[in-house]
């Protein structure tokens, strides 16, 4: 009886080696593809979504009340070739230029996506989660939001209060402001892409990460359940060889199965350990939902632990204990 737990002993020793082993391969592959991979994504990437608010910018040069460098008068040009008869109205007064302001936002949105994109990187890295993107992401989202709505709020308070001090503010600095802030709120809806398309270069690297650790774990299942076979089938050789009766066979073979099934729903619980680390560590704080998840793991938990008192596994098990104590 002592050969035999020294020997199962030895092979508990031995799995839990192997899996140290694969762990620790894990985690350098992991590491080294997550690097690898964050390494060849190219901040030239939002060139193509960030198109058509490139448009909506240029188009910007040629809707305005004033002047416009290398273009003049480009509005009124335009109008007079729509209508030959229209004549400009002559004022007094030059109103102030804005074309510069779709320009600023513009390049003040790039540089806003930049620093998502750069922190993206150093995130992903250290943290591999979905979480972290969905974060980053939204946090730069909503800036741009923020810009590109308040300039037309201002401007329709400009608009409101000039119409008090006469046609000159109103027409020189209200409305030239107020046209080229509702062209910043176009142009802010459409740099959304942009920001959109990084998170779904990001993702994609958080997905296969995902996927590799999905697979070692699978591993990690397949060789214990290799090596616990291997072993119950040398421990086992001595029994089959003599006689042994129809119910103790239906009863190793329902041992068995039993086991396998507490291997899965072991596997099934550590990878629910270790999605809800993921989305703890790409988490500034633990809300409801995540204590929500955390109780519903040690309630799986539990019930694992509460099938290997079942009355059945226990008798099994003592079962195959005195067929080994008797050979």
């Amino acid at each position: 009886m002592l050969k035999v737990k020294n020997k199962h002993e030895e092979m508990g020793t031995q799995l839990f080696d192997t899996n140290g082993v694969i762990k620790d391969g894990l985690e350098e592959e992991l590491d080294s593809y997550t690097r690898s991979a964050v390494s060849k994504i190219r901040f030239s990437l939002i060139v193509r979504p960030a198109i058509i608010s490139l448009v909506a910018l240029i188009v910007s040069f040629f809707l305005d009340v004033s002047r416009v460098p290398f273009l003049g008068n480009i509005t009124f040009d335009l109008a007079q070739s729509l209508f030959p008869n229209w004549k400009p109205p002559i004022t007094d007064f030059e109103p102030y230029t804005f074309w510069w302001l779709p320009v600023v936002t513009y390049a003040l949105f790039v540089f806003m996506s930049y620093l998502t994109y750069s922190k993206l990187k150093i995130e992903i890295i250290r943290t591999p989660a979905s979480e972290t993107i969905d974060r980053l992401i939204q946090a730069a989202t909503s800036v741009i939001d923020s810009i590109s709505t308040a300039l037309p709020l201002i401007g329709a308070a400009i608009l409101l209060i000039s119409i008090r001090f006469g046609e000159e503010v109103f027409l020189g600095i209200s409305v030239p402001f107020e046209v080229k802030a509702l062209i910043v709120l176009a142009i802010g809806k459409l740099f959304e892409p942009v920001l959109d398309q990084l998170g779904v270069e990001f993702q994609n690297v958080v997905n296969h990460v995902k996927d590799l650790r999905e697979k070692y774990f699978s591993r990690i299942q397949v060789e214990n359940s290799k090596s616990l076979m291997k072993q119950l089938n040398q421990s086992s050789t001595g029994l089959m060889r003599s006689e042994m009766s129809v119910e103790e066979m239906s009863q190793y073979k329902n041992l068995v199965e039993h086991s396998a099934k507490l291997s899965g729903l072991m596997l099934k619980n550590l990878s629910s350990v270790q999605e809800i680390m993921d989305k703890m560590n790409g988490s500034q704080q633990v809300n409801s939902e995540k204590i929500r998840e955390l109780s519903t793991l040690a309630t799986s938990i539990t019930q694992a632990s509460n099938s290997l008192a079942d009355e059945r596994t226990l008798a099994g098990l003592k079962h195959l204990e005195a067929i080994v104590v008797k050979k």
